[in-house]
């Protein structure tokens, strides 16, 4: 039986590109390693599903950028577009409070994992891979992952 094991990170601002992250943190990965770097960060994969995560905030498609991994700073892109969100609990989940001193609301995390679980109304990934270039090639390593393994 081979072991296969697959890692992913959000390239933030380590590194200029991805291949150069993986280089430096992965100088000579294991044959049967795959590692994957999310563009900016993982919430930049969640803004490439501009419908769902604009019917998920209550807020319109338009303020979602089209080019999510152009963005610098996708959590804080995430965190103000959730401070025009027509529910008032997502805005007191997903925003942080004045003067908290935090980068996102005390529910941040739990609201993510609501939007990416939910099968029927929430997070896409398909959708969202023709937006961004690095989540297609994730999915497309996973499904070589999964072929090999049936």
């Amino acid at each position: 039986m081979l072991f296969r094991s697959t890692s992913l990170v959000d390239l933030d601002h380590d590194a200029e590109c991805a291949p150069l992250l993986r280089n430096f943190w992965l100088p000579k990965p294991a044959p049967n390693m795959y590692f994957r770097v999310s563009v900016r960060a993982i919430e930049a994969w969640l803004l490439a599903d501009r419908d769902s995560l604009s019917t998920f905030l209550g807020v319109a498609a338009s303020r979602i950028p089209n080019d999510p991994e152009a963005e610098s700073q996708p959590k804080r892109t995430l965190v103000e577009l959730a401070k025009h969100a027509r529910r008032r609990e997502i805005r007191e989940d997903m925003v942080p409070r004045p003067s908290s001193g935090r980068m996102v609301g005390p529910a941040y995390t739990s609201r993510l994992i609501e939007f990416v679980t939910n099968t029927s109304a929430g997070w896409q990934p398909d959708a969202a891979a023709r937006s961004s270039d690095s989540l297609k090639r994730c999915i497309r390593r996973l499904q070589q992952l999964v072929g090999r393994l049936k």
